[in-house]
């Protein structure tokens, strides 16, 4: 059995209950090693091998996969946040699948929760932005032409940018073209919920600047929208006393 198991978004008490149970009980962990907290492995039981993924092909960790089945072991793919996101996990099912080997998808915290939770920010405020989209700068990898950032910035959403750290300008750019103005507000958070966790609250205009000035390079994704300065929202209706829910009657 193979379990793909997120992580979480850095700090080691943030991975799932059911997540670090599977880490206790795994015969061979292969970890995100570049982004999973390396003090997640001490979960890990005596005797485990435990692989950096960083280093290795998608070949290569299948080679591990399948010479661990081999031997009738059970396999950890421990990757970062939730699996589900940026996780590259599609082509290794796959690759399981046309082997027969079985697996599991347990979830996990993504980044954009903990560095929603950094800022103490709420991405759904009513009457501000009801929907979320998570996005990334087309960089060395590709990103679908009618995903371009400037496409979905004209919803004028929340947006969370991932794996964009060194394209900022080149992101401010593609967010005014979109509709959003130069002093619509930003955030920066580095390493969400890291010992190191760094935030910064800029607009659009400055994200570049914000980044240079703070030494901030890699590891740390943008947020765009009204919600990151929460100045004006309007109450929830589901606890004003006016509205009528199902387990409440309105109060005149």
């Amino acid at each position: 059995m193979v379990n793909f198991v997120g992580a979480g978004p850095g700090a080691p008490d943030l991975i799932t209950v059911r997540g670090q149970k599977l880490l206790s009980e795994a015969d061979v962990i292969i970890y995100a090693g570049s982004l999973v907290n390396p003090q997640l492995l001490s979960y890990a039981k005596e005797g485990c091998s435990i692989y950096n993924s960083a280093r290795m092909t998608l070949e290569e960790v299948l080679e591990v996969i399948y010479a661990a089945e081999e031997k009738g072991l059970m396999t950890v793919r421990l990757h970062t946040g939730d699996p589900s996101l940026y996780g590259a996990i599609r082509e290794q099912m796959d690759a399981l699948d046309e082997k027969g080997i079985p697996y599991t998808d347990c979830p996990g915290v993504s980044s954009f929760c903990g560095a929603a939770a950094a800022l103490n920010l709420e991405y759904t405020l009513p009457d501000v932005s009801q929907s979320v989209i998570i996005t990334r700068m087309a960089g060395r990898t590709p990103v679908p032409e009618k995903e371009e950032i400037a496409s979905l910035a004209s919803h004028q959403a929340t947006m969370v940018v991932f794996l964009s750290t060194g394209m900022l300008e080149k992101l401010s750019e593609r967010l005014i073209a979109g509709g959003y103005t130069a002093d619509t507000p930003a955030a920066i958070v580095y390493k969400a919920t890291w010992e190191d966790e760094k935030t910064f609250v800029c607009t659009v205009g400055t994200l570049a600047e914000t980044a240079r000035e703070n030494n901030i390079t890699k590891t740390a994704l943008m947020i765009i929208g009204d919600v990151v300065s929460h100045s004006h929202y309007n109450r929830s209706e589901l606890y004003n006393p006016a509205f009528t829910t199902e387990f409440r009657e309105a109060k005149k």
